[in-house]
């Protein structure tokens, strides 16, 4: 089937012919998520190129860096690795092809079809952080596995899925090893997100922000030891977990 591309005030979209009004439907979510950043970072990333892959196989020849992340992460997060960044560029699941992936359980379909606004959050917040990916390298990508609970967790806070991952947060404190706090590489997608959270509870959406342009782990890891926010986490954490 032929590519063609559609295109919106901030991005241009790559995908099949037939998948036309998906991918118009993909730019206005996009051009709405951009429009909300705007108002709490100095700069947005534009001119983004958006490929939407109609099989997760095309994505993942696309996105080579994409299964070793997914490899990395805890088996209850793995669902979710449906996207992948580059420089000034996305490459995302489809929608159709992500509500195949979605399970049963509440919140999972809506977590994936923010898929597209977590890879565009990656673009913030490389362009926020300059030793953070993009571009993908060796080098970047161990950068990035350092600073996964960094990098994912505000990707998985701004894009809003954190509530929508309340059942496979759930299913990964039922299954696995107490997590540690900041959550390690294996707990990123997940957990990650739920510190910034908390962080956004606790201080507000502007001051969230302001940790998120600069994710470099003693910075952050500064701001959470003066609040703290590990009691509250882990307590937090807990009563997920439990039996409702």
């Amino acid at each position: 089937m032929a590519w063609v591309e559609t295109a919106s005030l901030s991005f241009v979209a790559r995908h099949e012919s037939a998948q036309s009004d998906a991918a118009t439907a993909v730019l206005d979510d996009l051009e709405g998520f951009r429009a909300e950043l705007e108002t709490l970072f100095e700069s947005v990333p534009g001119e983004i190129s958006v490929v939407i892959h109609p099989q997760p196989l095309m994505l993942v020849l696309a996105a080579p860096w994409l299964p070793l992340a997914r490899m990395v992460s805890a088996p209850a997060g793995r669902r979710y690795f449906t996207g992948w960044f580059g420089r000034d560029e996305i490459h995302v699941l489809a929608p159709e092809a992500l509500e195949r992936r979605a399970s049963g359980v509440a919140g999972s379909r809506e977590a994936l079809l923010r898929s597209p606004r977590h890879e565009y959050a990656h673009l913030l917040i490389g362009a926020c952080n300059p030793a953070l990916p993009p571009p993908f390298s060796p080098a970047t990508f161990r950068r990035y596995v350092r600073s996964a609970w960094l990098c994912e967790g505000a990707a998985t806070h701004l894009a809003g899925q954190v509530t929508h991952l309340r059942a496979a947060i759930v299913r990964r404190l039922r299954e696995g090893a107490r997590p540690s706090f900041p959550p390690g590489a294996r707990d990123a997608y997940l957990l990650g997100g739920t510190v910034f959270a908390l962080l956004e509870r606790e201080r507000g959406p502007a001051a969230c922000a302001a940790w998120e342009s600069r994710l470099k782990a003693p910075v952050v890891l500064a701001a959470l030891a003066v609040l703290p926010l590990a009691p509250r986490w882990r307590s937090v954490s807990s009563a997920s977990a439990s039996p409702s």
